[in-house]
């Protein structure tokens, strides 16, 4: 009898632990597949925007061949030997087309009139590839003839050595050789050729450069900001030679990356970019950084290369591309009505940063002649001790004592983790949105991988609801004396939840230490994930 119940109660933990098991495989081949399913609706989501801006463009070039009738048309005043060979039905369309006067529109050809004398100024000089579109990221690598040393072909091994099978398929390298001199140019695609055969017959690379006629008279350029004239020569080119670039890339892909001719690259560096974007494509970002140098590793999303390069095209010669695109996130994020932090907090969701940096420079010889630059990038050997995410703009306020200046301002924006000194009972962290929002959850993660145990305790989480009226209390809800709502506490340094959707919009949120801690403070990872409009 006992080896009977022996025997019973053994089949029954073999019978649960498959069970179990299976149930446990189940949920996870869910897990990855909702993983799967997230991401196809992302990349969807992207292509759907690209066709409609596609769309917008093929309205412009059509409006742009209207006017070329009118034009046409005006010519011949009228003449009915110029219009004889068309159709009745033609000829009055043509009329009708010829007698509207719609306002003008500025385009390029306004800030670059030289371009209208030759027919051929916007069309690669040379071109070399099968002309690959469709991929996921398009890479532009700008390079000139340098008196020293080339990178190029080191760069070039770099980026391609680190991409798997699959990620040759979905990308295409774009070099873009900017010199007029044919000689010169042939010379690199001769080598490049010789170098990399395979890339470009498969179509992962591509070589153009530019004819003559596209650049300007750059001999009478003004001096500005101190800076010699040979030097506001090279920046003003240099302004050109990424227009061109980014307009080339344009309708070759989702994303484009500018990375620069003397770089090397990261492992993994392809997918990490790819699933970043992808990860905050319901957000409203213009530029991810995936380097903190210059203009290297900077990923912009397609359509907007469009407004970018018109930007560049009316201030090319005022100032280097950098300061630009400052100013185009400074046109588009800041009020004058706010102070500098209120315009720096905008910036911040147009232009995110990830760390660590993916992208490392290693030239030491400018292609400005003379110049040595001895730029590096301290973020790429970097362990990553915090987790990056786009938050809405809010000031950020503690009564805590930082340390060794790793600042809240800095891990709300994803730059860094916040460190604090022993915590004690009534310190608080408060986020104060610059505009009431509607928040669908928030994850909080205390601690880092170098310092465990430095866990934020007995704290909770709290919301300030821009308004009361019509807000029904729950019970489980405490509110406090100054109006929070406390809807959330952290268990093993780490809180995470949804938020009741009654109490959106949300003005502030705010973590309260209710006892005194042992041990310090480490924020690593700050989420507060707006509810879809």
């Amino acid at each position: 009898m006992r080896l009977r119940n022996g025997t019973v109660a053994t089949a029954l933990i073999f019978i649960t632990s498959f069970m179990s098991l299976s149930w446990y495989t189940t949920w996870q081949d869910g897990k990855e597949k909702l993983i799967a399913y997230q991401r196809e609706f992302h990349a969807l989501k992207e292509r759907l925007r690209v066709a409609e801006h596609r769309t917008l463009q093929r309205s412009s070039e059509l409006n742009t061949i209207l006017e070329q009738f009118r034009r046409a048309i005006a010519e011949t005043n009228g003449s009915k030997d110029a219009l004889g060979h068309f159709s009745d039905e033609t000829q009055k369309l043509l009329k009708e087309l010829a007698h509207r006067k719609p306002l003008q529109v500025p385009n390029i050809y306004y800030h670059l009139p030289h371009l209208l004398n030759n027919e051929g100024s916007l069309q690669p000089a040379v071109q070399v590839g099968l002309g690959r579109t469709k991929v996921s990221i398009v890479m532009g690598i700008p390079t000139v003839k340098r008196k020293v040393k080339s990178y190029l072909a080191e760069t070039l091994h770099s980026l391609i050595n680190k991409l798997s099978p699959e990620e040759k398929l979905d990308c295409v390298i774009i070099v873009f050789v900017g010199e007029t001199d044919i000689d010169y140019v042939r010379s690199v695609v001769e080598s490049l050729e010789k170098e990399f055969s395979t890339e470009i017959s498969s179509g992962l690379l591509e070589v153009i450069s530019p004819p003559a006629s596209y650049y300007p008279d750059l001999t009478n350029l003004k001096e500005t900001f101190g800076d010699t004239k040979e030097r506001v020569k090279w920046r003003t080119k240099q302004n050109l030679d990424y227009s061109f670039l980014m307009m080339y890339a344009l309708n070759k892909g989702t994303y484009y990356v500018q990375l620069e001719d003397d770089i090397v690259a990261k492992p993994n560096y392809f997918i990490t970019m790819k699933n970043f974007a992808l990860q905050l494509s319901s957000e409203d970002w213009m530029i991810l950084e995936f380097s903190q140098l210059g203009f290297i590793g900077k990923m912009f999303q397609a359509p907007d290369l469009n407004l970018i390069v018109e930007f560049i095209f009316m201030f090319y010669k005022e100032k280097p591309i950098d300061w630009l695109l400052d100013h185009i996130l400074w046109v588009k994020a800041c009020s004058p009505e706010k102070d500098a932090k209120h315009c720096e907090r905008q910036k911040s969701n147009l232009r995110v940063r990830f760390r660590p940096s993916l992208f490392q420079h290693v030239g030491l010889h400018s292609s400005l002649a003379g110049k040595i630059q001895k730029l590096t990038d301290k973020d790429f050997l970097k362990p990553l001790l915090h987790k990056i995410h786009v938050n809405p703009p809010a000031e950020v306020s503690t009564s805590l004592k930082m340390y060794q200046g790793h600042t809240l301002e800095k891990t709300y924006l994803g730059e860094d983790f916040f460190w604090a000194i022993t915590p004690t009972a009534g310190d608080y962290i408060l986020f104060k949105f610059d505009r009431p929002v509607n928040i669908e959850r928030y994850l909080f993660r205390s601690g880092n991988p170098e310092h465990p145990g430095d866990k934020l305790q007995n704290t909770t989480v709290e919301i300030l609801p821009f308004s009361e009226t019509g807000l029904k209390t729950k019970d489980k809800y405490k509110r406090t004396d100054d109006g929070f709502y406390r809807i959330g506490k952290f268990e093993n340094g780490v809180s995470e939840s949804a938020v009741d959707p009654v109490f959106n919009p949300i003005s502030a949120l705010r973590l309260s230490v209710l006892q005194d801690s042992a041990v310090w403070a480490i924020l690593s990872e700050i989420h507060i994930k707006k509810a879809a409009r």
